[in-house]
Parts: C-alpha cells; sequence; structure tokens
C-alpha cells in the first residue's frame, strides 16, 4: 500500500500521442497523479473536466497534472480532443502503475463484485516522494480539493 512520505513508483507508460513519458521526466516539479475508471464514463468525465477548467491554476503553482486509467491511447486522443482536456493521460493497459499505486481493487455495484480502478489522487512532491494520498476522491470536487490543499 502506497503511503505519505513513501517514494512514489516509477513508471513509464505512453501518452494519448504514443510518447513515452516516465515519472522522472517530471523530478523538480509537484505532480497531481490522478488514476481514474474510464474515459468517457460521466464521473471520469467531470473529474477531467473539473482538472481542465482549473489547469491554468495548476499550471501557474508550477503543477503537472498527469491522469492514468486503463484505456487504450487512442481512447485518451479521442476523449482529450472532445472535451479539450489540456494536460497528460497516460494509457495503462497492462495495469502496470495502476497495480504499483495499489489502485487496481474489488469493487461492488448494484451487488456485483468485481476488480476495477478506484477513483484516488496522489500529489508527489519535488523529490518525487508521495506528498498526499487522496482515496476515493468525488469526480466534482477533486480538482478544487487539490487546490485548497495546495494553497494551505
Amino acid at each position: 500500500m502506497i503511503e505519505e512520505k513513501m517514494p512514489a513508483p516509477e513508471f513509464t507508460l505512453p501518452d494519448a500521442n504514443g510518447n513515452m513519458v516516465s515519472l522522472s521526466d517530471f523530478r523538480g516539479k509537484k505532480i497531481v497523479l490522478y488514476f481514474y475508471p474510464r474515459d468517457n464514463t460521466p464521473g471520469c468525465t467531470r473529474q477531467a473536466c473539473a482538472f481542465a477548467a482549473d489547469y491554468n491554476k495548476f499550471s501557474e503553482k508550477g503543477v503537472v497534472v498527469i491522469g492514468i486509467s486503463k484505456d487504450s491511447e487512442t481512447s485518451h486522443q479521442k476523449f482529450a480532443a472532445k472535451f479539450n482536456l489540456p494536460f497528460i493521460l497516460l494509457s495503462d493497459t497492462n495495469l502496470d502503475a495502476i497495480q504499483k499505486y495499489g489502485v487496481w481493487q474489488e469493487k461492488k455495484l448494484y451487488g456485483k463484485v468485481s476488480m476495477g480502478v478506484v477513483r484516488t489522487t496522489f500529489i508527489i512532491d519535488e523529490q518525487g516522494n508521495i506528498e498526499k494520498v487522496m482515496k476515493k476522491v468525488k469526480p466534482d470536487t477533486n480538482a478544487q480539493d487539490i487546490l485548497k490543499y495546495l494553497e494551505s
């Protein structure tokens, strides 16, 4: 289980354009790393659009926003284009980072149990350590909650 003050697990994943992106590429910058279940679903769309709406505030603070799901690069491309998402979306079809960060968990929906990504956000400091873990975040308030945390 990932906890605050631990080194953030390293990963290298493709972005929506097929470029390989590593966590270590952003050493020296604060990172908001959020894991979400699926492109184009209601909650995930609201969460992504909230990050997009506040993207300039994150940029002004020098904070990099990265979203990760198990969707394909093509899915991310369409999702980003459809909702004009200005931040990085990474494709983790093999569940590499998703499992390293412990967000692949058992979920219950309408009494049915299945495995899936539990919506979780990690704030990673400039040295590459986990500064804050936000579990089971609400899609509508996640971006604002992070900005409030960063300002405190």
